[in-house]
């Protein structure tokens, strides 16, 4: 069933670079293609990509360098001159990982153990966030809207302070993450008096009306609400938007997801999850009361679920759902010319990426395509019976199980074939390998190709190299 299509509002493409952060060229070709899908403004979550300076210099990258001014402002001019807005995310409360992993900022962690969330109630942790903010805001002219992220904030109310501060009677953790966040924006407010903010919403969900209402930040910012399932609950979503509007929060953003969502390690996105998740997006849309203002839609492209996870897919990967995912908040379906519109730009017989394997890589028109369809390939082989379930072959179990490897006990003749067979998975694996790897740090860096090997190729190579290795000295001792 059709809906409306999305309605007025922005698009916003979501750039993850907490990890595989896209070489500069690679980055405007993504930021053309977004353009040319119809999107209309980027939310840029830079992390450690940004060129922090002077104490936060340390924030920076060390396994590649950061964006250097220059890039980030070519990037940001070649946005705007596509007609796209960018809205920096810096996050401000939870999810602050990459900051708080510094041993000389261990101090302002809200709980030893957790990395992501701040203590709320260090004065040092506020200056540090608003130094942060600062420094993207100084390098982002004419900037109107800022996203100061503040979504799962782990073990708040843990530390000792907090403690201390809720063991005052009517004091709860709601209220200390409200107060933190309201501080937060009200220094936003006095440092740059007309500027937009938006938070992520989801730890104002189980809050009551009069809680928000109370805290002072009614009027100061935008709730993104969040939700990436592909069975969205409709109802539920829309009671939710209408609460906080109800509360006086009534410019609201969507947040939708085109890849990254599905789980920590997800290699290939699966277009039709994302689309099914845009659908349901519509039929909020529409079932929403005129006195909600929804700003618009920002599709998030998760590249890590938090800075100490694996990788999530790539972004060439995730190319075919975000653009089918576009076309279906533009025509309110994923309909048979949306489907049309996608193939014809993207150069695809199919909007699913895994079918890249059986077409012609010429033919596909987007960047990163050749990587798309090499990691398509490798991941099909990797994810094999045959190489999955070779330790479980019955040669294998039969002739080479643990406590014959262990006392070199092998019979050579079924070892040989097994040695054999080993030697030819590894050729397979490394000739793809090496085509991946190569196209890889034309656009990424050196260290991202590094780590996607080691995440998806090395679990599988590994065990095999290992029983080659214990064939050709178990031979030795067998064979004259």
């Amino acid at each position: 069933m059709a809906c409306p299509p999305w309605p007025k509002g922005s698009r916003l493409v979501h750039l993850d670079l907490k990890g595989a952060p896209p070489r500069p060229e690679h980055l405007h070709a993504l930021i053309e293609l977004f353009c040319q899908l119809g999107a209309d403004g980027l939310l840029v979550e830079y992390e450690d990509m940004f060129p922090y300076e002077g104490e936060l210099r340390l924030l920076q990258a060390a396994a590649h360098p950061a964006y250097s001014r220059d890039e980030v402002l070519s990037m940001l001019e070649f946005a705007r001159s596509k007609g796209m807005e960018v809205i920096p995310l810096v996050q401000t409360f939870g999810h602050m990982e990459f900051v708080l992993k510094h041993q000389s900022l261990w101090h302002l962690r809200e709980e030893p153990h957790c990395l992501g969330t701040l203590n709320p109630h260090k004065e040092e942790g506020v200056k540090l966030v608003m130094e942060m903010l600062k420094q993207v805001v100084e390098l982002h002219p004419g900037l109107s809207t800022l996203h100061i992220g503040a979504d799962e904030v782990y073990m708040l109310g843990e530390g000792e302070e907090s403690k201390l501060w809720l063991a005052s009677p009517g004091r709860t953790v709601e209220q200390l993450f409200l107060a933190h966040v309201t501080k937060v924006v009200k220094a936003i407010k006095e440092a740059w008096p007309t500027m937009s903010v938006i938070m992520w919403d989801d730890m104002m969900r189980g809050m009551s009306l009069d809680t928000l209402r109370a805290s002072g930040l009614v009027e100061l910012v935008q709730p993104m609400l969040w939700d990436y399932n592909p069975d969205l609950d409709v109802g539920q979503t829309v009671s939710l938007l209408e609460r906080y509007c109800s509360a006086g929060m009534s410019d609201l953003w969507a947040a939708s997801s085109f890849k990254g969502s599905t789980t920590v390690y997800t290699c290939v996105t699966t277009t039709q999850r994302h689309v099914e998740n845009h659908a349901q997006w519509l039929k909020v849309a529409a079932s929403l009361s005129a006195g909600v203002n929804l700003k618009g839609i920002a599709i998030t492209g998760w590249q890590r679920y938090d800075h100490m996870s694996v990788l999530c897919e790539l972004m060439p990967v995730g190319l075919p759902s975000l653009a089918a995912c576009l076309q279906t908040l533009i025509h309110g379906q994923f309909s048979a010319e949306a489907q049309g519109k996608v193939k014809e730009r993207l150069g695809m017989s199919s909007v699913e990426v895994e079918d890249l394997e059986r077409t012609c890589v010429v033919d596909s028109s987007f960047p990163g395509a050749k990587l798309a369809k090499l990691i398509v390939e490798l991941n099909s082989l990797l994810n094999s019976n045959d190489l999955r379930f070779f330790e479980s072959d019955m040669f294998v179990r039969g002739w080479l199980s643990p406590y014959q490897r262990q006392r070199k006990m092998m019979n050579p003749l079924i070892t040989k074939q097994i040695h054999s067979q080993a030697s030819s998975y590894l050729a397979a694996i490394q000739q793809k390998a090496d085509a991946v790897r190569e196209e890889m740090v034309r656009l990424y860096p050196e260290s991202t190709a590094q780590e996607w090997m080691e995440e998806h190729v090395s679990p599988v190579v590994v065990p095999i190299q290992k029983i080659r290795e214990d064939i050709q000295d178990g031979l030795k001792m067998m064979v004259p």
